[in-house]
């Protein structure tokens, strides 16, 4: 039995251990930190979402990155049920860019934060209904105790498209996508009309969508009052540009488990409404779908998944059209890694010229604190969607590891391997129809794919139009290219609808 003195020296070894973990908790939550909160003028909340707080040393407004070529330090953490007020605290915790936040380079530093409500907007600080703070210029010290204090009172709002007598703008509430959100959801369009269109109030004409690639939209045309994709080798056309954004980047009009029916969506809600109230043709023979990049992947898809409903496709730099060649990745391939190849070395996503300028290690990690970006969207358009209601995973985010599982889950969007094993019942719909031009020094290394797609289609001895052109993603585009593509435009119509 113990004395009353070794009870008491027990005692106070007891309180001197529970101090001294307090003192440790206390000192490992303090260090350099973003303290962020929102006013109830602004929201009346609750707030469930991502905090995100981006760094910049250049630019006035952080919250409008990344930029990919030169990504700047950005910090993410999840919070629920945070009411006005209320502090949410990033530290050491947070998911960062590129590393922790004690990882940080000292120096000066434009800091903003974002509240993510996701109502709809793909890019966060941009996003309609969620809440920023003002920008400021901070000096930062990951080995400081210092918190910087974001207070969250202003609100994103919905950028006004501003209607000429050349431009203008639709939206159509969908039905579809509404059901799919929970929430009300449109699709969106800009309308250019040719010189002809009020000239000739009786008369209707061919129609061209057009597919922005990642990060354009409609709100391009806001404003216009040129002639924008109407006149195409003197045929008058009605040029629509389709706004492809989605919560989790670029919707591509494709149907998927993470984005929804978008495709459906777009066939059935917003053409038929667009072609009646601007006076289409309204056949499959007079209408039209182009796009680069993103847009040019979406371009084919759709052409290739309703071959019935559009006349043609003149698809410019897609993103991967065979996953064979996934800028230089085989997913279908066992044991792959997302970030370095066969020898063990760094896997490039870009380059300029010959010198790779971008990896997707790197381009992988600038996307965790965030949604919405590039990689993350193949990824919500080709996978099934995981058990916990996000998008199941292609690539393990800390080794690069392929999940084959999750690879074998993208074969129905892939569209070489879709063409190859259905090419009997989709030659008579889709003969004449295919048109795909790339550069054959791609920055993005997607001219690979578009090599496989030419082969195949050459081997089944199709008509489809695949050629590789001189120039990298964007300088493929010259003039003469375009004014071909509008001459092949106008000829695949007036094959059709014979010229008066």
């Amino acid at each position: 039995m113990r004395s009353p003195r070794q009870r008491r020296l027990i005692s106070a070894l007891f309180f001197a251990v529970l101090l001294a973990l307090a003192c440790l908790g206390t000192a490992r939550g303090q260090g350099l930190r973003f303290v962020v909160s929102y006013p109830a003028a602004t929201f009346a909340g609750p707030f469930n979402g991502l905090v995100v707080v981006s760094l910049s040393r250049s630019s006035t407004q952080p919250r409008f990155g990344p930029n990919w070529f030169h990504p700047e330090p950005t910090y993410s953490q999840t919070f629920r049920k945070i009411r006005p007020g209320d502090e949410m605290v990033l530290d050491e915790h947070a998911v960062g860019f590129p590393g922790r936040l004690s990882e940080l380079p000292p120096g000066e530093y434009t800091v903003q934060a974002v509240l993510d409500r996701n109502l709809g907007g793909r890019m966060i600080g941009a996003s309609p209904g969620n809440l920023y703070s003002e920008a400021i210029h901070v000096t930062l010290d990951p080995k400081e105790d210092k918190a910087v204090r974001l207070v969250c009172d202003q609100v994103v709002t919905e950028p006004k498209f501003q209607d000429t007598d050349r431009a203008k703008e639709i939206r159509v509430r969908s039905t579809l996508l509404s059901n799919f959100y929970g929430r009300p959801t449109y699709l969106n369009a800009a309308v250019v009309l040719p010189e002809e269109w009020a000239r000739e109030p009786d008369r209707k004409f061919p129609i061209v969508y057009s597919v922005p690639g990642f990060g354009g939209r409609h709100l391009g045309l806001s404003g216009a009052s040129g002639a924008f994709g109407t006149n195409r080798a003197g045929q008058p056309f009605l040029f629509a540009v389709l706004d492809p954004d989605c919560p989790l980047g670029h919707s591509v009009f494709a149907d998927s488990e993470n984005n929804g029916p978008w495709g459906k969506a777009l066939t059935t809600e917003l053409i038929p409404e667009l072609e009646k109230r601007f006076r289409a043709i309204g056949e499959p023979e007079a209408r039209f779908v182009t796009g680069h990049s993103s847009g040019g992947w979406s371009s084919l898809w759709l052409q290739v998944a309703y071959p019935d409903f559009f006349g043609g496709c003149w698809s410019t730099s897609p993103d991967p059209v065979d996953f064979r060649d996934f800028q230089q990745i085989d997913l279908y391939a066992p044991n792959t890694n997302m970030f370095t190849d066969s020898d063990g070395k760094p896997r490039p996503l870009a380059r300029r010229g010959t010198e790779p300028v971008l990896f997707y290690k790197a381009f992988s990690d600038m996307e965790r604190p965030i949604r919405g970006e590039q990689l993350g969207s193949f990824e919500a358009v080709f996978s099934p969607r995981d058990k916990d209601g996000a998008p199941r995973k292609l690539w393990d985010r800390d080794t690069g590891a392929i999940d084959p599982v999750t690879a074998q889950a993208w074969q129905k969007y892939d569209i070489d391997l879709t063409l190859r094993t259905h090419w009997r019942e989709l030659e008579p719909k889709l003969r004449g129809k295919i048109h795909v031009y790339m550069g054959e020094t791609d920055t993005f290394y997607l001219d690979g794919a578009v090599r496989l797609l030419k082969k195949d289609m050459q081997a089944l001895n199709a008509d489809a139009v695949i050629e590789m052109v001189p120039g990298d993603h964007g300088s493929m585009m010259t003039p003469a290219l375009r004014q071909r593509i509008d001459a092949e435009m106008a000829a695949q119509f007036h094959a059709h609808y014979p010229k008066p």
